[in-house]
């Protein structure tokens, strides 16, 4: 899918993504079980997927036929970031038939001693027709990103960085002034818990908005109901 046709796809609307990593209820180790999400996600209306690993990319291609945003989650030593972190996992994804690849584009700590920039540079001169995600976490890092090429920026990781504060809601204020100064894509993601944060979002200027644990993580869910009435029982 050409770059453009994908931004049109996506504008104004709900991205899904469809994710679980060891550790999680709904990681399988036999087999990947995030396809059933992402059929949910289709019927629901999405234009598009965001999943991490291989196995979940390929799955979901099959089973949806949408573009997916894949990346992979992995730490290694010395490495502060963990999403898509070195070109083995672009590699991958690229051969995998990722439409999108997203990758960490904060100033986290890396491992094998190049900067970001250094990395993103490296990356699109190896894959100059790949469409690639900057997840980023400040204004800064989402105009470093930018500059250096990359075709969408995501707030994904504002407030999972030791330098950024987490709220409860998403950080509308990170969006609004990327949309006003970078002219590729900004998409809303981090901590939509509801549709009416998610318009919210849109209505600050994110191209589109990806929502996850508000209706992929069923335990994040049912933690987040279980918090409100226990909180409710206190003041009673």
């Amino acid at each position: 899918m050409k770059k453009e046709e994908l931004f049109e796809r996506i504008k104004g609307k709900i991205i899904v993504s469809c994710q679980a990593v060891k550790g999680e209820p709904l990681y399988v180790e036999e087999k990947s079980i995030m396809y059933l999400m992402a059929r949910a996600a289709k019927q629901a209306g999405t234009p598009a997927i965001r999943t991490s690993s291989i196995r979940d990319v390929i799955a979901i291609k099959e089973e949806t036929g949408l573009p997916v945003i894949g990346l992979i989650k992995v730490q290694y030593e010395g490495f502060e970031s963990y999403i898509t972190p070195t070109m083995k996992e672009v590699d991958e994804l690229v051969e995998a038939k990722a439409d999108v690849i997203a990758l960490d584009c904060t100033a986290q700590k890396r491992g094998d001693g190049k900067s970001i920039s250094e990395f993103i540079t490296e990356v699109r001169e190896k894959y100059p027709e790949a469409i690639l995600m900057a997840d980023i976490s400040t204004y800064e890092e989402g105009v470093n990103a930018w500059k250096l090429g990359m075709d969408i920026v995501g707030t994904t990781m504002s407030g999972y960085t030791p330098y950024t504060t987490k709220t409860d809601g998403p950080d509308y204020e990170l969006v609004r002034r990327l949309a006003e100064t970078v002219d590729v894509p900004v998409i809303g993601e981090g901590r939509v818990h509801s549709p009416e944060q998610a318009v919210e979002m849109l209505k600050t200027g994110a191209h589109a908005v990806v929502v996850g644990g508000a209706i992929t993580r069923p335990l994040e869910i049912a933690q987040r109901f279980m918090k409100a009435v226990e909180m409710s029982n206190e003041l009673v």
